[in-house]
Formats: C-alpha cells, sequence, structure tokens
C-alpha cells in the first residue's frame, strides 16, 4: 500500500517555509489531506490549516473498547459524524459544526444566510493561533485530540458502572494509527479515565476498575465530489433514510427532504445491461477472525453480489481481506470486524454518511464474537444426545452456527449498505436477510432435523431493496416512475417492508411482523416448535454434554431448549388485538390497515394458553435429576436459571419464569384496550372479556391428580393473578379495561371457594392478595417471576444502524 507518510525524523531549521513555533522544535512531519507535525517531546500535534471555510467531515470512533456488552464501548465503535469547517475570529481558530437540519437550498445568498441565523450552529473546539506558514496558520491540534470525544465518562456515568474522569497524567497521543493520506487524515489517542467502579459490569471487564483505558479515535475527511444524486425516500422501500428541512421549498410542495442513504455506484458502461463499476464496493474483513468463521463471513457477505448482478453490476460488491498494512479505523475502508466481549452481545453495522446528501462513506460491522457459541448450545441441546457414542461429534452443531454466521455477514453489511430491518420477511417464505431468523428445527420421522435451521442465500425482498436503492436508469427515464414500478413488483410478488418498532413484541401490534420467529402463521408456529421442544426435552440426557463436563454445564444447555419457544410466543402474542397494516402511500393500492380477522386472535389464544399450560412447562421428573447444585468454579451466570431453593435447582421457577413472559405481553394495558375497542367496533370480534375469561378457566379451573403438576400450576396461577390486576390498577389502562380486569378478578376470588380447583391453603393466600389490592391498590406493585436468562439466537433486540 501507498504510504504519504514521512518516514525520517529531523530538526527544522529557521527558514522562511516553516512556522517560527516549529523551525525551534524536533518533529515528525506529515503531509496529506492536512499538514501536520508531531512533537515527541512535548507530545504534541500541530496541525497546519491551509483553508479557511472549506467544509470537511469530522468523525470520531473508539479504536480500543471495553469488553461489555452491557455498557456498549467496543472496539471499532463508530461516533458521530460531523460536516465542519474552520473560521478564524481574532487570534483563534474555531472548529465550527454547521446546521444540516435546516437549510435553504438556494441561488440566493440572502436567503441562505437567514436560515444559517435563525438556527444554532455548534462551535466544537477553539484554537489559538500559534503561527503562520506560508499564510497558513499553525495550531495545537492536541488539546482537542485529549478530551473525551466519544463520551466513555458519559456512558458509564449513564449506566451507573462510576463517576469517572478524564486523567491527562495517564494519557498520551498514540501515533500507531496517526497518518496522513491524500483525502483523509487519522489521528489518535490513549485517554485514562480515573474514578470510582460503582457497577458489577465494569469491574468484571478492567485490570483495575479504578483506571479505565481506552484509545479514541478521530478523522477528518475530505468530502465527496458534487457528482453524487441524492435518491429519494420512500418508506415502502427498506431503505434507511436521512431527512432535513429546506426553506426555499415552494409553499405547495412538503419542506422536509427525506434521501436514502447509500454507497455511490455507477456503471463503467452504463449503456450496457451488465457491466462493472466505476468504483466497486469493497469491504474489508477483520484478519483476526479465526477458522472457520472467517470464510463463513465471507461467503454469506458476498450473497449481497447476487443482488447487485440482478441490477447489472458485474462484481460490484466485493468482500476482501483486510491488509496487513491496512487500519481498519481508517475512513477509506469499509470493514468487517470481528469483536470480543466479556459475554454475548448484539452485532451491528453503522455508517459514515455525508449528512448533505445521504452518500456513505464508510460502512463499519461490528460481529459479536461469543454469538455463533449461542447457537452451538442450541444445537447441542436439542439434537438426541450428540455425544452419546462420541466427545469429537460437533460438526452438526457447528454447521448450524456458521450457517448463522452467514446470515448474519449478510444481515450487518446489509444495514452498512443502507438498508433497515424487515421483519415481515419471515411470514413471506424468508424473502430478506434482513430479518431476525430462528433457527428451523423441525422433527422428521419423529427425529430432531438441523438441515435448513438457517436459509442460504439473499432473499427476493433483498433484491428489491438493492434495486432500489441502486439501479442506474437511462437519462430519458423517469426516475420517480421507475422507483414506484419497483416496489410496484414487490407489491405484486407479495412482498411487504415492516420495521423495528411495529415488530416489537412490547407496544406493537402487527400481525406479521417479529423478531426471531418463522412461518406464515405465528399461532401455528408456536404449537409446531412446542412439539419440537417436547420431543428435544423427552430426549434431553447427560449425553448433551461431552464426557468429563459438569453437570452444571448441562443446565445450561438444557436453557436454550427449556425457552425455546419464547421469542415464537412473542410472535403469537402480537396477533391478540393485533393490525395488518403496510407503509402505504396514496395510490399505491396497498392494504392501508385492518384489524386482524377474529379466527386468527381466537387460534393465537388458544395457541398461548396451551404455551402456559402446567404440562407444557413443568419439566420432566427424570430431567430434574441431572440438575445437582452447581459445581465448584461453574457457578451461575446471566444465561443460568434463576430461582428461589438455594443451591438446588428451582423446578416450580422455571414455570413461572416461562408463563410470566407470556402473560407481560399478553396482558399488557395497551394490548387490552385494543381488545376493548376492537369488540365495540365489532361485535364478533375477540375482546378482553373472553380473553380473560379463557385464560381464568384455562389456569384457575384447572388441577391436577399429580402434585408436582399442581404446584407448577400454582406458579402459573399466580402470574395470572397479579397481570389480571395490574390491569386493574394500571394509570394506563382505560376505564372499560381496568372495569373488565376487576370482573375477572372478582370471578377468581368466587373460584377459590371450589376446593377441587384450589387447595384452602392456596385459596388463602390468593384472597389475601386480592384483598391487599381492595383495600390499597395505590400500593400494588406488579412484581415479575424469576428473571428469565438472556437468551436471544444472535442479535439482540436491536441492531444499532444509522438512521438519521
Amino acid at each position: 500500500m501507498k504510504k504519504y507518510t514521512l518516514l525520517c525524523v529531523f530538526v527544522l531549521f529557521a527558514t522562511s517555509s516553516f512556522s517560527q513555533v516549529l523551525k525551534k522544535k524536533k518533529v515528525e512531519p506529515y503531509t496529506g489531506f492536512f499538514d501536520f507535525y508531531y512533537e515527541e517531546q512535548q507530545d504534541k500535534i500541530y496541525l497546519e490549516v491551509a483553508n479557511l471555510d472549506d467544509e470537511f467531515l469530522y468523525v470520531n470512533s473508539l479504536a480500543s473498547g471495553i469488553g461489555s456488552n452491557d455498557i456498549g464501548l467496543d472496539r471499532g465503535q463508530l461516533g458521530s459524524e460531523r460536516l465542519v469547517k474552520f473560521i478564524k475570529t481574532g487570534n483563534k481558530l474555531l472548529l465550527v459544526q454547521p446546521n444540516q437540519n435546516f437549510r435553504a437550498i438556494t441561488e440566493n445568498a440572502l436567503e441562505k444566510k437567514s436560515i444559517e441565523q435563525a438556527f444554532a450552529t455548534s462551535v466544537l473546539f477553539g484554537f489559538k493561533i500559534e503561527d503562520t506558514i506560508n499564510g497558513n496558520y499553525v495550531i495545537d491540534l492536541t488539546p482537542f485530540l485529549m478530551q473525551d470525544a466519544h463520551g466513555v465518562a458519559d456512558r458509564l456515568k449513564s449506566q451507573n458502572e462510576g463517576t469517572y474522569k478524564l486523567d491527562l497524567s495517564k494519557s498520551a497521543l498514540s501515533l500507531e494509527r496517526t497518518k496522513a493520506f491524500p483525502k483523509n487524515v487519522e489521528f489518535e489517542a490513549l485517554l485514562t479515565f480515573d474514578g470510582e467502579a460503582k457497577g458489577r459490569h465494569i469491574k468484571s471487564v478492567t485490570p483495575t476498575s479504578s483506571l479505565i483505558s481506552v484509545i479514541q479515535h478521530h478523522s477528518f475527511v475530505e468530502l465527496p465530489d458534487h457528482n453524487y444524486k441524492p435518491r429519494t425516500f420512500d418508506p415502502r422501500s427498506g431503505a434507511i433514510s436521512i431527512s432535513y428541512m429546506d426553506y426555499a421549498t415552494p409553499i405547495e410542495e412538503p419542506i422536509v427532504k427525506r434521501f436514502t442513504i447509500r454507497h455511490r455506484l455507477e456503471k463503467k458502461n452504463p449503456e450496457l445491461p451488465m457491466s462493472e463499476a466505476v468504483e466497486p464496493i469493497i469491504y474489508y474483513l477483520d484478519p483476526g477472525t479465526p477458522e472457520p468463521v472467517r470464510t463463513a463471513l465471507l461467503e454469506g457477505g458476498r450473497w449481497w453480489n447476487d443482488a447487485y448482478e440482478a441490477i447489472g453490476f458485474k462484481d460490484a460488491f466485493q468482500i476482501k481481506m483486510l491488509p496487513d498494512d491496512a487500519d481498519p479505523m481508517d475512513c477509506r475502508y469499509n470493514v468487517i470486524q470481528w469483536v470480543h466481549r466479556s459475554t454475548r452481545g448484539w452485532s451491528y453495522g453503522a455508517s459514515v454518511v455525508d449528512p448533505r446528501t445521504g452518500e456513505i462513506i464508510k460502512g463499519h460491522v461490528s460481529l459479536g464474537s461469543l454469538r455463533i457459541r449461542q447457537d452451538f448450545m442450541i444445537a447441542q441441546a436439542v439434537l438426541n444426545q450428540p455425544f452419546a457414542n462420541s466427545d469429537a461429534n460437533t460438526e452438526p452443531m457447528l454447521q448450524m452456527a456458521l450457517s448463522r454466521i452467514r446470515q448474519l455477514s449478510a444481515h450487518e453489511i446489509g444495514h452498512t449498505l443502507g438498508f433497515a430491518h424487515n421483519f415481515a420477511a419471515s411470514s413471506t417464505s424468508d424473502a430478506s436477510v434482513m430479518d431476525y431468523p430462528h433457527p428451523k428445527i423441525s422433527l422428521k420421522d419423529g427425529t430432531i432435523s438441523l438441515d435448513n435451521a438457517y436459509t442460504d442465500g439473499i432473499g427476493i425482498w433483498d433484491k428489491i431493496t438493492v434495486a432500489y436503492s441502486y439501479s442506474e436508469f437511462e437519462e430519458d427515464t423517469d426516475e420517480q416512475e421507475a422507483l414506484r414500478e419497483i416496489l410496484k413488483q414487490a407489491q405484486v410478488k407479495g412482498l411487504r417492508f415492516i420495521s423495528d418498532s411495529d415488530a416489537r413484541a412490547s407496544g406493537g401490534a402487527h400481525a406479521f411482523a417479529h423478531l426471531w420467529d418463522n412461518g406464515s402463521s405465528a399461532s401455528e408456529e408456536l404449537e409446531r416448535v412446542l412439539n419440537v421442544r417436547a420431543r428435544a426435552i423427552s430426549n434431553f440426557s447427560k449425553d448433551n454434554i461431552r464426557t468429563y463436563e459438569p453437570y452444571s454445564v448441562l443446565e445450561d444447555v438444557f436453557v436454550p431448549l427449556y425457552f425455546l419457544h419464547r421469542y415464537q410466543t412473542e410472535a403469537t402474542s402480537k396477533l391478540i388485538g393485533g393490525l395488518d397494516y403496510n407503509y402505504a402511500v396514496k395510490g399505491d393500492g396497498q392494504l392501508i390497515m385492518r384489524v386482524l380477522e377474529a379466527n386468527l386472535q381466537k387460534e393465537a389464544l388458544r395457541a398461548l394458553l396451551n404455551s402456559i399450560s402446567a404440562e407444557t412447562l413443568a419439566i420432566p421428573k427424570d430431567k430434574l435429576a441431572l440438575f445437582p447444585p452447581r459445581a465448584f468454579g461453574y457457578g451461575k451466570s446471566r444465561e443460568s436459571f434463576s430461582g428461589k431453593t438455594g443451591v438446588s435447582f428451582d423446578a416450580l421457577s422455571a414455570p413461572a419464569t416461562a408463563s410470566d413472559m407470556v402473560l407481560e405481553l399478553l396482558l399488557s394495558p395497551q394490548r387490552a384496550n385494543r381488545l376493548v375497542q376492537q369488540k365495540s367496533l365489532d361485535k364478533n370480534q375477540l375482546g378482553l372479556y373472553e380473553v380473560l375469561r379463557q385464560l381464568i378457566e384455562s389456569t384457575f379451573a384447572k388441577s391436577y391428580k399429580d402434585d408436582y403438576l399442581n404446584e407448577a400450576q400454582q406458579s402459573i396461577n399466580v402470574n395470572v393473578l397479579k397481570y389480571i390486576m395490574n390491569l386493574a390498577v394500571s394509570d394506563t389502562a382505560t376505564f372499560q379495561v381496568q372495569a373488565q380486569a376487576n370482573g375477572a378478578i372478582d370471578a377468581i376470588s368466587r373460584s377459590l371457594n371450589d376446593k377441587k380447583q384450589v387447595a384452602p391453603i392456596y385459596a388463602a393466600q390468593y384472597g389475601r392478595l386480592i384483598s391487599e389490592l381492595r383495600e390499597h391498590p395505590e400500593k400494588f406493585k406488579l412484581e415479575t417471576a424469576p428473571r428469565i436468562p438472556d437468551g436471544s439466537p444472535i442479535g439482540a433486540d436491536v441492531c444499532n444502524y444509522n438512521s438519521k
């Protein structure tokens, strides 16, 4: 790789070419987009500013991380990108960030000026002018580089991990990645924060928790030329967007302008149906990634090339290994980093974006290295005695984990190409890698199969969204009409796009967009998963771990199996009071919105009630003997079962936790409010009254001859009562919901007199809980069951990506 940094260190003698400040110092010069000079004796960097008022991009990032998923300060993490410029005022240069949210795109200079004066700008830093070189200004950049630009101290404080302050005596400039290139200059500083650790997360990842040292990175980047053409954003396209207000817009047109974010991609030969790109989009993989993960990431990422070929670009998307002498923080490289943390954490794709146009300058993917082990463990848990004959029988688990890593690579790269999550894809034949997939574990002739756990290759929706964002059109083509036609064809194929907030189980109501689900029918898939889960639990044995591993490991392997249905129950719960809708626009002919059919809601309710039955949730007695008190050195973690029985395995807290996760969603105040409303509009619809009645009948009205099942049932019943009680007193529940919840509590109270259903001792305790609510409703506090272990198959509740 061509290197632009001068390697020699020498003393600058007094000449007319050098400033009076620099000629007396022993400095190392760096020549590039900005020229700068490093003085080792004082550990200072002097920056030469040639062109005042010229805008450029400033990006801060984190070159080395803290290593805790919970804290969220990772190696390679991008900070904010800012459009900035230097201006001179008196004896100072100010680094100013103009306000890009409010603009006037016009040739009228005074109109532009009026907008600039109407909204605040931000002065990021002030520098004393130390001297000049041939009319260029020399400033000491060191104080700017030695500040906490990434907000490490603020993050630690907000996470209640402790109050830290930057200790400059233990901080220094870092020269390993301080470099100069023609279009960008890169700086780094080793910063040490001194404070008192208060949180358990920071204590678990630092050698001395009162002193935390990280390397922060700063990039000054030349802005792209003006030949890039922004592309209009459409909410149906699956693209991520930027937006701003343009006050020069005619009154009859929308003042808010929205554009997709995307890489610049142009054909060498636009007249040909298939052409190479002028500059292909190239991503570089972290060479620190081990095999076989490295190959899987390369294979999965390269799936995107199929989508670009579908719109006439040959080899336009490429993935290569990052050269040994290249810097992953260098803004010239799109990179995929393999990031290590002390616990499992999410992966994410972020981008550096030109805020003027939406052009992506750098894509940066961070993949959590521990995630692959979770998929391996899921496979280990569900397979029938994988280590019965050999401890070396790891290939089936490894292959499932690697198939997920391929999908994950494509998914996170997709964010950095400009694409949002599409959580409706799983309901339309796995149409997109931008969904969160749960492994499709199936039964074949009664045997657990992982053959089709994850799809292989790009989805049909992904080709649509690439076509929308990256297609080139002939000069005489109406681009807007051509883009609408792309989306129309997707609609004809039955494809749909629904993204983040609409897919969340908490607060979301879309019936066909969920996280970590499968199948066109959430409730049917839940029943199928419960059958797979039951078979896998019946097969579960000591042979699900290797020889000489502690049985405490077996207990941890059992966790993802026991909760195998957790995300499909979330998807199914959203059908209750659920809606079907699209990001429709006038004239596109799409469904705007409708309430989900009553029969689908009732099927979902039946599946959910089955998922919280004692027969489903009580761990078989013969399996309990596999879980002794934890072995020495193998204590519980956040991914272990929680309980209330001390060192012994708590068999009754498991169904309490599993039912709690369902009831929290089923009886959320927002869902209850919707149920009342939909019943008022359609008497044939499912209403809150029916939900509460069937719930009580399937729990409080049940009893078993087996004492163990009866006790498991009480663990479930108390959750039912407390969530109904929560509806009765919730400030977010409507009057009607509170009234029906109180009626349900009365019904439970009456049922307590039936000794065949509820033992007198438990009836008395339920009665006391109800009496306490009646006497002091203001004191009611919703107490959750023992905490459910962490467990997203890969990723987390959210993938972080730029959404501006």
